[in-house]
């Protein structure tokens, strides 16, 4: 039966055929907890990562809150999202603790989508929510820079930290600039310090747009603007599978997501915000620290250092694929001694967590379902060698 022929996963159909089944197993009242997330990106990455996070705690009835998900740019999927009700089929699959896995389920973190442009006002009137508390953001690497042509009376500023400077300058008018009605901010763009920057770039549209100086003060002291970093791999929409993944489902899904399994994501903030955000009780991989440079650096040394030094050798043995290389006897057997005899001893870090971040950084490079290529790798892979290797 082909996709056209099948029932779309909505929240009518959920609830009629699906609640209770291995796909949807949580209690129906997890589709009305009320709004505490602004989601800024609707792509897939945050909705393998950040709401499948948030769904997991929901599932536990641990957070009890959703996301109102808002498209930043003119084109995007808001519209597919709204048709099935935020619903869509998260796949994660790959090798843990050296065994295939293959997981499947429906995700119902999203409450509904906004289009920034075409729904301007409806965005402003998110900001007079007391129980929006928090603010998650992945707008690509190019998202949170200045735009000096903003202005506070676009209808919406083009950048999204000047969409982000209006929501907030709402939010501070609305409530008169009281200190509780504050918010978490966590930007997870692959920058470095990517909530320093945000917070920067805000508090220069506020003055470039002669905004009160208690509102400068406001964003300062109220807000929390958090560094982050994230690792998962996240491959979208499986357009070579999608027939045989609708098939095995029983039901057509135009925003099914697929990624792998092992998921991090460290937050440098306090951790009084923990209980605000308590991941941790979900048996989550999620750590807060007071400085996320280590993490950064055994990321970069580790896994990218692996992939950077391994491309030529790869390639001069013919091997295409990560996985191909890491289980070839020669050159996998390379790729371990690189990591584990040159690369760790070099980290000021324990020594026991990175051979653990390590091990499971070969059985993410062995996973089945992604085809990742040397040659993609190598892309420019000369000038990053001093940065991952050196």
């Amino acid at each position: 039966m082909s996709g056209n022929n099948l029932p779309s996963l909505n929240r009518n159909y959920l609830e009629s055929e699906l609640l209770g089944t291995e796909l949807a197993d949580f209690p129906a009242e997890i589709l009305d907890y009320p709004e505490k997330v602004l989601q800024i990106g609707e792509g897939n990455f945050l909705r393998a990562f950040v709401d499948w996070m948030f769904h997991t705690m929901n599932k536990k009835g641990i957070f009890k809150g959703r996301t109102v998900v808002v498209q930043p740019i003119r084109e995007g999927r808001i519209s597919n999202l709204n048709d099935q009700d935020g619903l869509y089929t998260l796949y994660l699959r790959g090798i843990e603790n050296g065994e295939e896995v293959n997981k499947k389920e429906i995700m119902t973190a999203i409450s509904r989508g906004i289009e920034s442009y075409a729904q301007w006002k409806e965005f402003l009137k998110l900001a007079e929510n007391p129980e929006i508390e928090f603010v998650v953001s992945n707008t690509t690497e190019a998202g949170i820079a200045y735009n000096e042509k903003d202005q506070l009376s676009d209808t919406p500023p083009e950048s999204y930290p000047g969409k982000l400077t209006a929501y907030l300058y709402h939010r501070y008018q609305t409530f008169n600039g009281a200190h509780d009605k504050g918010m978490v901010i966590l930007p997870v763009e692959l920058i470095d310090r990517n909530g320093d920057n945000l917070k920067r770039i805000i508090l220069q549209l506020a003055e470039d747009w002669n905004l009160e100086a208690g509102f400068s003060e406001w964003i300062k002291k109220s807000n929390h603007f958090l560094n982050t970093l994230v690792d998962r791999i996240v491959t979208g929409y499986p357009f070579n599978e999608i027939e045989e993944l609708e098939a095995e489902l029983g039901y057509h899904d135009q925003n099914l997501d697929t990624g792998e399994i092992f998921h991090l994501w460290v937050i440098e903030g306090d951790e009084s915000l923990k209980e605000k955000l308590p991941f941790h009780k979900a048996g989550l991989n999620v750590k807060w620290v007071d400085d996320l440079t280590p993490y950064r650096t055994t990321k970069v040394r580790i896994l990218n250092g692996a992939h950077t030094s391994t491309v030529p050798i790869s390639y001069l043995a013919g091997i295409d694929l990560v996985r191909d290389a890491v289980n070839d006897e020669l050159v996998g057997e390379f790729i371990k001694q690189a990591v584990f005899e040159d690369i760790i001893p070099t980290l000021d870090t324990d020594k026991e967590e990175l051979e653990d971040f390590a091990s499971k950084i070969f059985e993410r490079f062995k996973n089945p379902y992604i085809d990742h290529k040397w040659l993609d790798i190598s892309l420019n892979s000369t000038s990053k060698f001093k940065t991952r290797v050196l």
